[in-house]
């Protein structure tokens, strides 16, 4: 292996150049995380009641803001879920419903 800065060949396990004591494997340091960069519970509710939108956030902002993102994303998966459970329940009582109707229609046909 050589040296990025003065061309000296190093050991493969060298940290810094002997011959300039340049660092050999300089690892970039993470972006900064956004100074306004929190969860947001305003996003995740707005998220909740309509997933598309929470969705649409959570794309936007999974680089710039990860942890508003996060809250979207969440938001939109538990609103997405408990419309798909309220949906499920709502199709059952009201097919309980129409079946009860429908026998006591037939009940007073009978009599």
């Amino acid at each position: 292996m050589f040296c990025k800065n003065c061309g000296a060949e190093i050991d493969d396990n060298a940290v810094v150049c002997p011959k300039c004591g340049v660092a050999v494997n300089e690892t970039p340091a993470p972006a900064p995380a956004s100074s306004n960069d929190a969860p947001s519970i305003g996003f995740a509710i707005l998220s909740f009641f309509i997933p598309l939108v929470g969705l649409i956030l959570y794309i936007v902002w999974r680089t710039e803001s990860p942890l508003k993102a996060k809250s979207c994303g969440k938001g939109a998966i538990i609103g997405f879920c408990v419309g798909i459970v309220l949906s499920v329940l709502s199709t059952v009582l009201l097919t309980c419903l129409v079946t009860s109707v429908a026998d006591a229609a037939s009940l007073l046909a009978i009599l």
